[in-house]
Order: structure tokens, then sequence, then C-alpha cells
């Protein structure tokens, strides 16, 4: 039984027995009859493992205890997707204490003190006055489809129904909030819940919200086929948008079913910061999800690109494949699990080459992110199941203390 006095649980009782029943998640997977199920993957108790490069982020961008900060930002500021993502890392790290400061301070000044009542604001940190607060309240799709996915998970793997219940109502708000019908594809991802419909049949995309194995775990989990519709359009959006195997960074769709070309447009043209995360996330996804090899084969050009070159570019142009600047350390990171599954050998080596050599810059946290991700998985500290879960190592040396201990990567594919 959940401790309701717990000046953590934050989400009242009655929305823990919704969350948990048909309005959300299905019960069978998220019930507390699935808590004390055998576990499909993953370890089933939350241990600390010796993640240098976590504990290293850590506490050089969370030094306040729950709050990602970019150093690099005018602002000093937090974004959701940091968030995010630092609880994800959290996660595999088996940082229990971090996840819940970083989930504690999301809560709390992103989301107005209520996960469950509120999508959270985008970007938070010093204003014009030099007060702190929230900068765009808009949400990003992106990260709430994160702190879904990783809420749920930790809920699994740490037997928590609050996490578990927040995970199943912060699917629904973004799926009520965050996704329209777009005529052509279908229910789609947008990229927040305001600002991107453009005008009566157009609306802007970004591909790189909808990484497959998030957007699996939500579809196969939930009672709501709508997510299996979501599902499909996601990849539409992939390929669609990308008609040389480039991936952009953002994109115009119009419909009843165009993808915008517009050379007077440049980040409708162009792929970078935001379209790494494209190749990163279908690396990630499992062999054995039934969606995989198309769209490997679909984005097999940069691939090539990456192994003629040597270095992945900056920035490519969509259309005509023309590429400019040197990415820097953390795209030869996101790279990794791509050019893995590519079979790239000779280019997934000389990016290994290029990290020892010129590991990411200590203050910036993108890079310092897409490095979790892409070392992380190729060390085999995670991975993803078909179903989108995550799967952690069967078992650990482990400390008491996340700060030392030592572990023994091996995370199945």
């Amino acid at each position: 039984m959940i401790d309701l006095r717990d000046r953590a649980q934050v989400v009242p009782r009655r929305r823990i027995l919704r969350a948990l029943g048909a309005v959300g998640f299905s019960a069978v997977d998220l019930s507390a009859a699935a808590l004390a199920a055998p576990r499909a993957h993953g370890r089933e108790t939350a241990h600390c493992v010796n993640w240098p490069a976590w504990h290293s982020f850590r506490d050089r961008f969370i030094p306040e205890g729950g709050r990602v900060i970019d150093p690099s930002s005018p602002r000093a500021h937090t974004v959701s997707e940091g968030q995010a993502y630092a609880l994800f890392f959290a996660l595999v790290a088996g940082d229990r204490a971090r996840f819940e400061a970083l989930l504690r301070w999301t809560e709390d000044n992103l989301a107005g003190g209520d996960l469950s009542k509120r999508l959270p604001a985008w970007q938070w940190g010093r204003r014009d006055d030099g007060s702190y607060g929230v900068l765009d309240a808009n949400a990003a799709s992106d990260a709430d489809l994160w702190l879904s996915y990783v809420l749920g998970e930790a809920g699994r793997l740490w037997q928590e129904r609050r996490y578990l219940a927040l995970a199943s109502l912060l699917a629904e708000r973004v799926l009520r909030e965050e996704t329209a019908v777009l005529p052509g594809l279908g229910r789609t991802l947008l990229p927040g819940n305001r600002g991107f419909v453009l005008a009566p049949d157009h609306w802007r995309l970004n591909p790189s919200y909808a990484p497959p194995f998030l957007l699996r775990w939500i579809a196969n989990r939930s009672a709501d086929a709508r997510w299996q519709e979501v599902l499909a359009s996601s990849h539409s959006v992939l390929t669609q948008s990308a008609p040389r195997g480039f991936a952009p960074d953002w994109t115009v769709y119009e419909a009843p079913g165009e993808f915008e070309a517009n050379p007077s447009a440049p980040p409708d043209r162009n792929g970078s910061y935001n379209a790494i995360r494209v190749y990163l996330w279908l690396g990630m996804t499992s062999r054995d999800d039934g969606a995989r090899a198309q769209l490997l084969r679909h984005f097999a050009p940069m691939a090539e690109l990456v192994d003629r070159v040597g270095l992945p570019p900056e920035t490519i142009d969509i259309f005509d494949g023309a590429t400019s600047g040197t990415g820097p350390s953390g795209f030869s990171a996101a790279l990794l699990p791509f050019l893995e599954s590519q079979n790239r050998e000779a280019a997934l080596h000389t990016q290994e080459l290029r990290l020892k050599a010129q590991p990411a810059q200590a203050d910036a946290y993108y890079d310092q992110a897409l490095c979790l991700f892409g070392m992380g998985w190729r060390e085999r500290r995670f991975a993803f199941a078909a179903d989108g879960g995550l799967v952690l190592p069967a078992e650990t040396q482990v400390q008491s203390s996340c700060a030392t201990g030592a572990s023994a990567p091996g995370a199945a594919r």
C-alpha cells in the first residue's frame, strides 16, 4: 500500500486508481498485479551502478540536486527535455535519490506543482529582472513522451505505483493536447500543445520528437487505439520528410499528403542538431521491432555519407545532400548505435577513435547528453526490447552508493 501522506506522493489516491484502470495504460500491464509479476526483462530492484559518465554529467549539470542546468545558455536555463533525459540516465544508473530529486524539481517548477494536472513547461531560467522562473510555458512533446516512458519503466523496475500513475496520466494528456488528426497522415504527434498549426492545412513537425521505441511502448500498453495511429504516422513522418535519407531538423506538412520542400526556408531543408537524434533513436531501436529494418534502409544514405567522409557533418541539406561544417563530438556519439546497426564497422571505429581523442566539451549539456545515450548503449548499459521496454543488465556488481561500485554491462539487444 502506498503511503499517501508522504510528501513525494503527489498523485491523489483516486487519480492513481483511475490511471491504473481503463482510462490510461491497460491494467494488465501497469496494475498492482503487474508489479508482482515476474519481470520480462531488466533488473527488478534499484541498484546503483558505476557509470562514470553519468556521475560526471550529474555533478556538472545537476549541481542543485534536481535541476539540469545548461551552463552555456545566457539564462542558465533548464529545458524539460533535459529533465526527462536525466531521469532516464538516473533510472539506468539505479540512482533513485537523484531520480526523485529530478522528478520533484520538474513537478514543482515546470508543472505548477502537479504533473498529474498539466504538462511541464518547456523552458525555465533567469528572467530579464534577474529572477528565475518559467521562460516559455509551452510544452515539448518529446520531453513529455520521455517523461511518461521513464516514469512507467521506473514504476515497473522499482515497483512504484505512483510512477505508473503519473506515466499514464502524462500519456493521456499528450494524446489529448499534443496530437492532431492530419489529413493524409492520421493522428500525429505535434511538437507541443500550441504554436505548430501554421494554417488550417499546414503543420510544423519535428521528426526527432518521436523515438519509435517510445511510441511502441506506449501503444503496446495503452487501452487507447489512437496510440497505434500515432505510431504509424510517426513512421510516415520520418520517411516522407527525408526524401533522400537525410532527416530534417523541422518539416512542414501540408494536407492532404505533402511535406514542403521550400528552398527559402532553411529550417525545413537542413538536418543538424535536432536531426542527429533521428539516427540515434533508430540505431537504438530493437532489431526485433517490425519497422526497424525498413527505417534503417531508408536512412542508409546517412551511414554511407559518414563512412565516406569520416566524421558527421554539422549540417546536411536534405534535398541535395550538400554538407557544411563538422558536427561536434556528441554527433559522433549519437551515431554509434546507428552505425553499428548499419554494419558500418569502419565508420563506427572512426567515431570511437574520435571520442577517445576529442571528448565532448565539458560544459556542453546537449553533447554530453548525446554521449550518455550513444556511448551508454554501445557499452551495453541499456537497450530497448521489441515492445519498447527498457532492458538493463541482468545482474551487476553494485555498491550502496552511486558514487562508487563496479558494473558489468551486458544489456541484451
